[in-house]
């Protein structure tokens, strides 16, 4: 019995050494996941609780408690280190701004029922931008402020581009409808999430994206890109940036997917996927950071440029700014 206790000490010592151990995760029925870890400072306490929303072909977390790849890469873990009371949501990796709206509607909803507040702050990367846009939309009480990073508000031509090409179209629609959307939702042990890989291909396109934007227009989305948004809606707080970078690491698995942008807009204005004016909603923190479409979500294991910002420091600076502003 001694010898026992005497190993588990020890298998605790080591796994907190490793930092496995700190990090301890609560899995809702509705596939809301809660990331807590030892708290060591209150720098990122918000006063409501953060919501993080992935984006197109997006996870919370695919794997298990031992092997596990989070779609935000450290960033969650080092916002509960500081105090921050945050969650990742688990959405349709593909499917239409309103079915994903709808998904994250019910997740914030049990969010505040383990909470007991009466809002939260909607973080969204990519399709995760319009989908939290979508909540401010249609239940704006439950939201003290949107922040999109990346976000696809304006959508993007390259979706446009495989859209109108019926070859790469069809193609994609088979390979992300059947094998894709469905492995990323099996990999969550949630087989069952909805996946329609055509109607998100529409929804993140800038005719898709328009159509959206006139059926729930926002005073924080501006006019034209020459404007800015307002920076404060019926009590939201609008916040966004975004990158210009393209390739940022050569041992990233995202390289060739970053030139995809580059290559229809004929430009580098853009993170690979989406162009800097489309990342744009209320306050523009910045939007040229050295960061590129997937290292703004820290993903793929944090592989960056090595003079980059670096996206947890952005993500535990911007729930201070919340903090600060009292939301």
């Amino acid at each position: 019995m001694k010898n026992r206790t005497i190993k588990n000490r020890l298998g605790r010592c080591i796994c907190c050494v490793l930092g496995l151990c700190l990090v301890s995760l609560t899995q809702a029925s509705s596939g809301i996941l809660q990331v807590k870890d030892m708290i060591k400072s209150d720098y990122a306490k918000t006063n409501y609780p953060i919501v993080m929303t992935h984006g197109w072909l997006g996870w919370s977390r695919i794997g298990n408690s031992s092997f596990n790849i989070d779609y935000w890469y450290q960033i969650l873990p080092d916002m509960a280190r500081n105090g921050a009371t945050v969650f990742a949501a688990q959405l349709s990796p593909a499917n239409t701004t309103e079915i994903r709206g709808e998904q994250l509607i019910t997740q914030v909803e049990e969010v505040l029922a383990i909470t007991g507040k009466e809002k939260v702050n909607l973080i969204g990367h990519s399709h995760g931008g319009p989908t939290v846009r979508y909540v401010a939309a249609v239940k704006p009480q439950y939201v003290a402020s949107i922040t999109g990073v990346g976000g696809t508000f304006r959508g993007t031509r390259v979706a446009d581009s495989i859209q109108n090409n019926q070859v790469t179209k069809t193609v994609l629609n088979i390979f992300g409808q059947y094998i894709i959307g469905p492995v990323i939702a099996w990999a969550q042990a949630n087989p069952s999430l909805p996946i329609n890989f055509d109607a998100s291909m529409k929804s993140l396109t800038e005719t898709g994206s328009y159509t959206f934007n006139r059926k729930f227009p926002t005073a924080a989305l501006a006019p034209d890109c020459n404007q800015t948004g307002a920076k404060v809606e019926n009590g939201i707080h609008y916040y966004s940036w975004g990158g210009t970078a393209q390739t940022t690491n050569l041992f990233d698995i995202d390289t060739l997917l970053m030139q995809l942008a580059p290559l229809v807009y004929g430009n580098t204005d853009n993170d690979g996927m989406v162009p800097r004016c489309s990342t744009h909603i209320g306050q523009v923190i910045r939007d040229n950071y050295d960061l590129n479409h997937t290292d703004l979500a820290n993903m793929m294991f944090g592989l960056r440029a090595w003079f980059s910002q670096d996206p947890v420091a952005l993500y535990r600076q911007h729930a201070n700014r919340l903090k600060l502003q009292g939301l």
